[in-house]
């Protein structure tokens, strides 16, 4: 698996925006792994809505380009 030299949105494990899956893959793990801890997080989160953390992340992560990604 490639894994992302710096923090960007995936090009390979995308679902809405490539959030969740380039996490995943700066950090080596699992994108389901990712999602299903944000989605836990979110929800035991009363103060901050996950989604508007994602929308956040989505806006400032800029997108992966095929230079992103170290072999």
């Amino acid at each position: 698996m490639a894994k992302l030299a710096k923090l960007h949105r995936s090009q390979n494990n995308r679902m809405i925006a490539g959030v969740m899956g380039g996490i995943a893959e700066y950090v080596g793990w699992s994108p389901t792994w990712v999602r299903l801890l944000f989605v836990i997080v979110s929800s035991l989160s009363a103060a901050v809505p996950g989604i508007l953390i994602y929308i956040i992340l989505w806006v400032i992560m800029p997108k992966a380009s095929s230079e992103s990604y170290q072999q």
